[in-house]
């Protein structure tokens, strides 16, 4: 039988909820799980849920995960609304005063969405796109260059936007090679939801191939649901996988658990057409003949929050499917604020094939930041992350550690520490552009985002902006 374990967000009523919470009671209605027989026979794993300091986690993720699912529309809506009235300020001039100038003059400039114009929310909030002028782009060529992890923050902040923006960026400002870019889709959402583009320093003889995963939109209910899951299927080999980020990639779905395992031993027999297009094959299909293409290049796999977990599972089944003459070329792949995404045998099997000899994992991750402290890591829930943790504080100071501190940082212990750095990202944010040049000024909406980190901590941390900064002016730590 398979081995997986599913928390259902759907299945229990409250009283189910309150039950479990309480007594233990009611956990078929709670979870699914691939083993059979009384809970003490489903495993470690199972079995300590009956644990009366575990249960109130997955009740907190079941309960966000409905409250998120409720909203689901309204905060559709809102990022609609939101992104065009941004868009509309900032193709009239930036501010309201430029927008009504032209609208009483006539020349008013409407947001036509999907254009080469239309930025995402995530683009408004950090409106950088070019790459930093460093001393030597010939960097890009060294693992440590700085050149190279601006290169990937600003790719995984370029695949928030529209295909359109995409290319015009890669082609115009970056003068580098747009390949393809993907909307993939994600069988358990019924959607197409995984956005991931490839590009290529040079079109002719290329050095670098780069495969950059979109994260999670602010204003997709369903992006939001799948970080905070803590569901698992089991991978022989591999180990036990966060279902959600499998999900993403095309690799089945939790509504019939058969997929997965199908999905990947069998990929002819999933969609091949655009609409249902997988994403996992499509892009390893497109890898396999660029790397023949260009026989020198090397590639790099990246992207943030919920892009840099899917960066890591794609080289891991890689390596499950013995695609050992493309795994041989991968240089690097490096996330931002990516959450956990498997188990310890998850860990010890990629330790071993992709951070031996030679590191080629590299997790950053900043301050206070909540998405890279869950799924939770403890005696429980099973997810551990691995590969090198570049860790910066609050004044962009780099340390390299095996683990960021304090990694399950939810606790009455945590509450003051958060809230205090939550006031100082406000104050530091307000005095960048004075501090570091008007690059580095923040935009009002980043600052308002920043204001959020008062309602709950280390969201606002998690932004694009301070990963940007982190790459530009990060600095090494003397002790």
């Amino acid at each position: 039988m398979e081995d997986y374990l599913i928390v259902r967000s759907d299945a229990a009523s409250l009283a189910d909820l309150a039950r479990f919470l309480t007594y233990g009671e009611s956990v078929d209605k709670v979870l699914q799980t691939g083993r059979v027989g009384s809970l003490e026979e489903r495993g470690p794993a199972v079995s300590a849920l009956s644990r009366r300091d575990h249960r109130w986690v997955i009740v907190v993720s079941i309960v966000a995960r409905r409250i998120v699912t409720f909203l689901r529309k309204p905060m559709e809506l809102c990022g609609l609304v939101v992104e065009f009235f941004l868009n509309l300020l900032y193709l009239n001039g930036g501010g309201l005063i430029g927008l009504i100038r032209n609208l009483l003059t006539g020349k008013i400039v409407m947001p036509e969405r999907g254009s080469s114009s239309y930025l995402s929310f995530i683009g408004h909030i950090d409106p950088r796109l070019d790459l930093h002028n460093f001393q030597s782009q010939s960097a890009l060529r060294e693992l440590e260059g700085k050149a190279l992890m601006d290169l990937c923050i600003m790719a995984s902040k370029l695949a928030y936007e529209n295909a359109n923006v995409i290319q015009d960026v890669v082609t115009n400002r970056w003068k580098m090679h747009f390949v393809e870019f993907y909307c993939c889709w994600n069988e358990y959402q019924k959607e197409r939801s995984t956005q991931v583009f490839i590009m290529c320093d040079k079109q002719q003889n290329a050095d670098i191939i780069l495969i950059s995963f979109r994260g999670t939109e602010p204003f997709d209910a369903d992006d939001w649901c799948t970080d905070f899951d803590y569901s698992w299927y089991h991978i022989p080999q591999l180990g036990k996988i966060h279902m959600g980020f499998l999900e993403a990639l095309g690799l089945g779905t939790r509504d019939q658990i058969s997929t997965v395992q199908l999905s990947l031993q069998d990929p002819k027999s999933f969609s091949e057409n655009r609409d249902k297009r997988n994403a996992y094959y499509a892009v390893r299909n497109k890898l396999r003949s660029l790397l023949k293409m260009h026989p020198n290049a090397k590639f790099i796999v990246t992207g943030h929050s919920l892009g840099g977990a899917l960066a890591i599972l794609f080289p891991a089944i890689l390596l499950f499917h013995e695609e050992t003459e493309i795994v041989e070329r991968l240089l690097a792949v490096s996330t931002f604020g990516q959450p956990r995404v498997g188990d310890a045998q998850l860990e010890r099997f990629m330790e071993a094939h992709v951070c031996h000899p030679v590191d080629k994992y590299f997790r950053v991750v900043y301050c206070n930041d909540l998405i890279p402290r869950i799924p939770y890591d403890d005696r429980m829930f099973l997810y551990k992350h691995f590969g090198v943790c570049r860790y910066y504080n609050s004044l962009f100071v780099e340390k390299e550690m095996k683990e960021e501190p304090d990694r399950n940082f939810f606790g009455v212990k945590y509450i003051i520490p958060l809230y205090l750095t939550a006031v100082w990202e406000i104050i530091k944010g307000l005095a960048m552009g004075y501090i570091f040049g008007s690059e580095y000024k923040e935009t009002w909406v980043a600052t308002f985002f920043t204001i959020l980190g008062l309602m709950m901590p280390g969201i606002s941390a998690h932004c694009t902006t301070n990963y940007v900064n982190c790459a530009r002016l990060g600095k090494k730590s003397r002790f």
